[in-house]
């Protein structure tokens, strides 16, 4: 697959030098970032970023250049296959992680005190509004 994407790297940097196109020129009409584009270029995109943007990536870099995409995955269906990705996580997605004790341990406290505060402050507030003669 390295060698397809490769390939497929040479035919996007050929149809840009053919544009006169920079990567920074490149960059700012498509928001891929310049070193992204140097990876697709090289055929090393999937090295830098997970399969799938690699995939979206390569194929708004070849809509830009005005390639005709379905026509350049026909021709390199490796370079447009995604890697199976492993992940170094146990669960699924959409799991839930249990974290702390189950009635929540002193998440309470804190609420506590901050409560307790702000009463403090609205009656040091009320008395003295009542000794400078506000109220």
């Amino acid at each position: 697959m390295t060698e397809e994407l490769r390939r497929l790297g040479e035919t996007l940097k050929t149809k840009r030098h053919e544009k006169n196109l920079s990567l920074k020129e490149v960059e700012n009409a498509t928001s891929i970032r310049q070193t992204h584009l140097e990876s697709i270029e090289e055929g090393t995109i999937t090295d830098h970023l997970a399969g799938i943007y690699a995939q979206g990536f390569t194929k708004q870099y070849a809509t830009f250049l005005g390639l005709e995409v379905e026509q350049l995955m026909r021709d390199n269906p490796a370079a447009f296959r995604l890697p199976s990705e492993k992940h170094e996580f146990s669960y699924g997605i959409g799991t839930l992680e249990k974290r702390g004790s189950q009635s929540g341990g002193v998440k309470w406290f804190p609420n506590i005190l901050w409560a307790g505060l702000s009463a403090v402050v609205l009656i040091a507030a009320w008395y003295l509004a009542k000794a400078l003669g506000v109220l």
